[in-house]
């Protein structure tokens, strides 16, 4: 079988060959997905900047960057005042400096039949709004200001229904999404909060996508054990990245076998530091915990500037141990 159909296999919890690192996809964003401005219509991230720039992204949030290789830090914040939200312009999901890199792209993509066709919401809705509002503002006015909270929500996902349209006429296979709802021992928000005012929005995206028969790959770091039931009841196909250190991946892996696919899982820590049979050791043993009776994509639980060397070794020992089946 093709590496799509083998990946499709995983996804469903259908008979793949083998466990691949990556999902094979050709990946299309809209401007703005990775903090550009409007006028980065050929920029890949808006963080592709010499160190010590600041620029404003489409939303208006203003971004340094500080170190090399590292995504900016947003300093800036334009709702962070309610009184702001008067005279705040939304950005437009349909306007052709946003939107139109969509339709481009997707006219560049001929491989159809190898690779996936995979369209971004980065910072989808939680971390959009603190970039908005500012975190501890954000999170202070769930509580002070919940009306506030809630119409600064279902802004943002108007904006990503909007995108999502264009996705789907552009003819996406896979959405996926990111919002970093875990800290190194325990949730960020509290599921009282996540359930009241994130969970309806993520409803109102998700349903449309699943409407559309496309895949839903959801990023979200730290500890992520609670919510796993809320994942899966909004249909999240695939979850990334399954941080080792601050989760229990044999619990989750029991949870959610034959529910929902994994991605991740080897720590990052080990990749950066080696040596190279600790990384492959660490491969073998989570491709056996997370991946032998399907539903899993073997790759670190952390993105960085790894040696190259090492992330070979990784790669390497996923086509070495993950031919199915496992031994």
């Amino acid at each position: 079988m093709t590496e799509k159909q083998n990946a499709r296999e995983i996804i469903t919890f259908g008979n793949p060959e083998k466990i691949v690192a990556h999902i094979p996809a050709y990946n299309v964003t809209y401007v703005g997905a990775n903090h550009q401005g409007y006028d980065d219509f050929d920029m890949k991230s808006g963080h592709d900047r010499p160190v010590g720039s600041r620029w404003h992204d489409i939303w208006g949030t203003l971004w340094h960057k500080e170190h090399p290789d590292v995504m900016g830090f947003p300093e800036g914040n334009p709702l962070a005042e309610m009184e702001a939200l008067a005279s705040y312009q939304w950005p437009n999901p349909d306007d052709e400096r946003i939107c139109g890199r969509i339709y481009k792209q997707a006219n560049e993509f001929t491989n159809k039949d190898d690779l996936f066709f995979y369209g971004s919401h980065n910072n989808t809705l939680w971390e959009k709004s603190y970039m908005l509002v500012g975190m501890e503002n954000m999170m202070a006015y769930f509580i002070t200001e919940p009306e506030y909270a809630r119409e600064i929500l279902r802004r943002i996902m108007d904006f990503q229904l909007g995108i999502a349209k264009h996705y789907i006429k552009a003819g996406i296979e896979i959405a996926g999404f990111g919002d970093d709802l875990g800290t190194q021992q325990s949730l960020l928000l509290s599921p009282k909060i996540i359930n009241e005012f994130l969970v309806p929005e993520y409803k109102r995206l998700f349903d449309f996508y699943k409407s559309n028969y496309v895949y839903i790959d959801f990023h979200s770091c730290g500890h992520i054990e609670p919510l796993l039931d809320i994942f899966m009841e909004l249909g999240v196909d695939i979850l990334n990245p399954i941080q080792v250190s601050a989760n229990n991946l044999q619990a989750i892996r029991e949870k959610t076998q034959g529910r929902m696919t994994l991605r991740g899982g080897i720590r990052s820590d080990v990749i950066a530091n080696g040596p190279v049979k600790k990384i492959k050791d660490a491969v073998k043993d989570t491709m056996q915990l997370l991946g032998k009776d399907g539903g899993y994509f073997c790759s670190p639980d952390q993105w960085m500037p790894f040696p190259e060397g090492h992330i070979r070794a990784l790669e390497d020992a996923v086509q070495e141990y993950g031919q199915y089946p496992l031994v």
